[in-house]
């Protein structure tokens, strides 16, 4: 068993680490509030940033087992027994590192944030440059070693630089080095030689070297110049991938210290090992493996399309947006080159040389690539908004002009599905596989543990194949054409399911979601908000509330189209809404019927007592189009002078709401004389009469707002001048709120346009 200087002590802090993340963790999910665990694994990045969701808390715990393991990979020194080197720049180069890694650890604190945090590392990063320069001689060439030198302390200084310039503000001329273009670049150039200098050298164990590799490669794809801006709506992907490789940053950590651990006097060149070539095989079927990538190739090629994948899909959008822009650089070869058939180039060099390493290499490649192929046909939408110049310039910045056309509707045109080469290159690794593979016994039992690591990082990630992007349904679309917007174009029936569940959302911003959320995640957490409303834990809608700001009991309106559960409160409350609404019909309907029915002096010509109870708002008026008048002409504002009636040419309005709530309904009887009635006052609050000129047709009041229409008061269609005498009174009902207008209004031919008030309220 291999014993370390500071074991015991690096695997207790270790180990208390990783029990406080998973602890933190297992707070997150059941509290809701994820505060300790951001601060503790991915400090900086609060929900503000990266919204409280379930699956990504639970790669933050991952994220936090890694931390431990890399905590203990520093803290446990060197090997008892193990050879210390005592030559000068051997020392120097074992304290540089450690001292890097302690500024490192320091650095991630819980310590209020200071700009010049950072300083003591990059000004470390001189020394460990230099230093590495001369412990590498006699293991890579000296040309190499100046290569990275040159990179290595350009780098420093930029990073120095760019410290610097932060608290200067924007107008400082050293922000260019703040977020400059290279990326990582310049320390890629410095730190690949370093390594493959460790690789020949049997000083440093081949898992330091690959957790190194691992670091380039998250170095590669980290970004320098980017800004942490929350979305203030849903869930981005991309600030969480930031997020992921915040985390993961600890594999340098881990590097560092396992250099410093191993660091011994002298160089000893790793033996190399010359491997053994795998048996030949018929050539005609590795002539197949060979051609098969070589198809789509040639297909695209001969249509003018020499790229495989183009700006399309989930991992175009990734490289393109979050990794530095060096690594979208990179995705471009590689997208032209598989576009031109380079993958056939390789398996051609594999099927000669047929090495082990090369063909697993070239198998994983295949795979990869097939893989690639397929998420990209699953998260390139047909329908994405392309006739947006600015969205179609940034998605072809990298490309040639002129190589993708806009179609008819504003899309732009690619070459062959992706799937075709997928097809092709998984085809072609399958055809390897069975030619190639090494026998059962020759399997190392660290291949297997890599691919059954493999297998499950990838199940871990799954989840986040739900946030890719895909169709936007906007308020716009959900709002249908009117009659008087598009003549001719019918309106389109009411949305259901989930259309309606998504319409309801954009409409009403009922989930706080940005608007270019994608319709598969509306729908995911409109799920997720449906089983929290159908299970009804206080405890959990308590928590829900807190941790997201939506409370579930209020959303089941917009939930109804998705949820069984909220769609039966819907019904229900509807059924309770229209028992009330007929229960208040039926209450107005007995106010009326118990008014006190009009006996005319006189017999009228007509009289018609209306059952329903009318609801006309602010009154009803009476106007005859052809003279021009027509509702609210000023009119109907003249009425306040006497209160209850006012006329003008071609108009009368009747105000029913002097004494009483506008809402109050108003009970209705109509006569028509053909005489003039004698003048009736008693049990009215208030009686006056103008005079009407009717030009023909029906002669209907309408109620100042709304559709609204009495029946016709004309004496048989009569034209001529009317006189119109209104007659008004309140009827109590069960207390004076509760009660009742009463509306009286006789017609009858007569001449003369003044205004007689035979009766005014007693008080106003």
């Amino acid at each position: 068993m291999r014993r370390y200087r500071f074991g015991l002590i690096a695997a207790s802090l270790a180990f208390v680490y990783l029990v406080v993340a998973v602890a933190a963790g297992v707070l997150a999910l059941v509290s809701g509030d994820p505060a300790l665990l951001r601060e503790l694994v991915a400090r900086g990045w609060d929900t503000m940033l990266v919204p409280h969701v379930g699956w990504v808390e639970l790669v933050l715990v991952v994220g936090g087992v890694v931390q431990s393991w890399a905590l203990w990979q520093v803290l446990r020194g060197r090997r008892l027994g193990g050879p210390a080197g005592r030559r000068r720049a051997i020392g120097l180069l074992r304290a540089a590192l450690y001292l890097s890694v302690a500024a490192d650890l320091l650095y991630r604190l819980p310590l209020p944030y200071q700009w010049w945090f950072g300083l003591p590392e990059e000004l470390l990063r001189f020394a460990v440059v230099l230093l590495f320069f001369v412990v590498m001689a006699g293991v890579l060439p000296r040309w190499l070693r100046l290569v990275g030198l040159v990179a290595g302390l350009a780098d420093a200084v930029i990073a120095v630089l760019g410290t610097v310039a932060y608290p200067l503000g924007p107008d400082s001329w050293l922000r260019v080095f703040w977020a400059h273009p290279l990326g990582n670049v310049l320390h890629l150039l410095w730190f690949v030689p370093v390594l493959a200098g460790q690789a020949r050298d049997t000083r440093w164990s081949v898992a330091t070297v690959r957790f190194g590799v691992v670091a380039a490669s998250l170095s590669l794809l980290s970004s320098t110049s980017f800004s942490t801006i929350g979305s203030g709506g849903g869930l981005d992907f991309g600030m969480v991938l930031r997020m992921l490789l915040a985390v993961t940053d600890v594999f340098v950590l881990a590097w560092a210290a396992r250099s410093a651990h191993e660091l011994a006097e002298a160089p000893h060149p790793r033996p190399r090992k010359i491997p053994s070539p795998a048996p030949r095989r018929p050539w005609a079927l590795a002539a197949v493996a060979v051609a098969l990538p070589l198809v789509p190739a040639a297909v695209n090629v001969a249509g003018g399309m020499p790229v495989w994948i183009g700006p399309r899909g989930a991992i175009e959008e990734f490289l393109r947006e979050v990794p530095s822009y060096p690594a979208g650089l990179l995705w471009l070869a590689v997208d032209v080159l598989v576009g031109v058939g380079a993958l056939a180039v390789l398996v051609l060099v594999a099927v000669v040389r047929r090495t082990r390493r090369l063909l697993r290499a070239t198998m994983l490649s295949l795979t990869l690539a097939a893989a690639a192929g397929v998420l990209t046909a699953l998260t390139a939408w047909p329908d994405e908004d392309w006739d947006v110049s600015v969205m179609v310039e940034e998605r072809l910045r990298l490309y040639p002009d002129g190589l993708f056309t806009l179609g008819e509707s504003g899309e732009l045109l690619f070459g062959l599905s992706p799937l075709w080469y997928s097809a092709a290159f998984a085809a072609s690794a399958i055809i390897l596989f069975f030619l190639y593979a090494a026998p059962p016994a020759a399997r190392l039992r660290h291949h297997v543990l890599v691919t059954a690591v493999a297998a499950s990082v990838a199940l871990c990630l799954l989840p986040v194949a739900d946030h890719a992007r895909g169709p936007v349904t906007t308020a716009q679309d959900c709002s249908p054409n009117q009659p008087w917007q598009d003549a001719g174009v019918a309106e389109p029936p009411p949305p259901t399911g989930p259309r309606a569940f998504i319409c309801a959302v954009r409409a009403n911003q009922a989930l706080g979601l940005a608007d270019t959320t994608p319709d598969q995640v509306l729908l995911a957490r409109g799920h997720r908000l449906c089983a929290a409303y159908t299970r009804n834990d206080p405890d959990e809608l308590a928590r829900m509330e807190a941790a997201e700001g939506l409370d579930v009991r209020q959303l089941y309106g917009v939930l109804a189209p998705i949820c069984p559960a909220a769609d039966a409160t819907v019904k229900a409350d509807q059924a309770a809404d229209d028992r009330q609404f007929a229960e208040s019909d039926a209450e107005e309907r007995r106010k009326c019927a118990a008014t006190p029915h009009h006996r005319p002096l006189i017999e009228p010509a007509k009289a018609v007592r209306l059952k329903e109870p009318q609801w006309p708002q602010l009154g009803v008026e009476l106007y005859d189009p052809e003279t021009g008048a027509g509702p609210y002409d000023g009119v109907f504002d003249r009425s306040l002078e006497n209160g209850l009636v006012a006329a003008g040419p071609g108009h009368v309005a009747v105000h029913t709401h002097e004494h009483t709530h506008a809402d109050h309904p108003v009970c209705v009887t109509l006569e028509t004389y053909a005489r003039r009635p004698p003048v009736e006052t008693k049990g009215w609050d208030h009686v006056a009469e103008v005079g009407y000129d009717h030009r023909g047709g029906r002669m209907v009041f309408r109620a100042s707002t709304g559709g609204m229409e009495l029946p016709d008061l004309s004496l048989d269609g009569r034209k001529g001048h009317y006189r119109i005498r209104v007659h008004f009174a309140w009827f109590p009902w069960k207390g004076e709120e509760l009660g009742s207008q009463r509306l009286l209004i006789m017609a009858y031919p007569g001449q003369g346009d003044k205004l007689v008030t035979y009766r005014k309220p007693s008080r106003r």
